[in-house]
């Protein structure tokens, strides 16, 4: 019989940017262990498709649009997701851009459209949903970092700072949350193959550096962040609090 510590049946999930991606996976992921799950994206369209797909395979799903930069949009549509689906026991900060360019060249516009998205957005989400968590005395955060959490390569100097503000952000929701009943943790991604990173995945030279770099010798596949994201998110993580779990096959472990 499974562990009643991974069982997530009766819990509502949202996930931002889950309209595709390592998004949709977690999304698939929580909805296999028994979440009901809210799929987020700025695309009604594209959003409504994947929730389809979910509830093809008998999923309990719904969708709800808005930008996570926006966030008079935000604390409205969890408003409005608490009031009509139900309370929102798990949050996954998910919704992210990256944009390459030498630092050098950096367009201005873009620096602070990563910032809007990758890190106000978790901010707007995360205070939104905490306020209706504490209300409550339980609640699960769980805000998407990724290797740039603690590594830079170059060209995505920006991209890097915002993953590292997100490990920070991460603590500090933990610092002042925790003491209401909250776990906030946070998932780092290495390099996983995704819609994002299809460029990099198509260049021989880039798979052939990171093949090597990689202790386990291979891209990442997005299933394989669903286990964490499951613990994260259940009661097996009821003592795990402000944590960065990197889930990189090895990168950030090696020289």
């Amino acid at each position: 019989m499974p562990s009643p510590l991974f069982d997530l049946a009766g819990r509502l999930a949202l996930i931002t940017g889950s309209s595709q991606g390592i998004g949709f996976a977690l999304a698939r992921g929580l909805a296999e262990h028994g979440a009901a799950v809210v799929l987020n994206g700025r695309d009604a369209g594209k959003t409504g498709a994947a929730v389809e797909k979910l509830r093809e395979a008998d999923f309990s799903a719904h969708a709800s649009v808005f930008d996570v930069t926006d966030s008079r949009a935000v604390a409205a549509e969890i408003d409005r997701i608490e009031a009509a689906i139900g309370p929102i026991d798990i949050l996954i900060n998910n919704a992210g851009l990256q944009f390459r360019a030498p630092l050098e060249d950096f367009p201005e516009e873009q620096w602070e459209r990563l910032f809007r998205t990758n890190v106000s957005g978790a901010f707007h989400a995360g205070k939104a949903v905490a306020r209706h968590m504490i209300g409550r005395g339980r609640g699960k955060i769980i805000n998407i970092g990724s290797v740039q959490s603690e590594l830079a390569r170059p060209n995505i100097a920006p991209y890097t700072a915002t993953k590292g503000a997100i490990r920070n952000l991460t603590r500090g929701m933990c610092a002042d949350w925790a003491r209401h009943g909250l776990q906030i943790n946070a998932i780092a991604p290495g390099y996983f193959r995704t819609e994002m990173n299809q460029a990099l995945v198509d260049n021989a030279e880039f798979s052939a550096w990171l093949e090597k770099r990689t202790p386990a010798g291979r891209w990442g596949n997005v299933d394989e962040l669903i286990g964490a994201a499951v613990f994260l998110a259940s009661d097996a993580s009821s003592f795990v609090n402000g944590h960065t779990l990197y889930v990189d096959g090895g990168m950030t472990a090696s020289v």
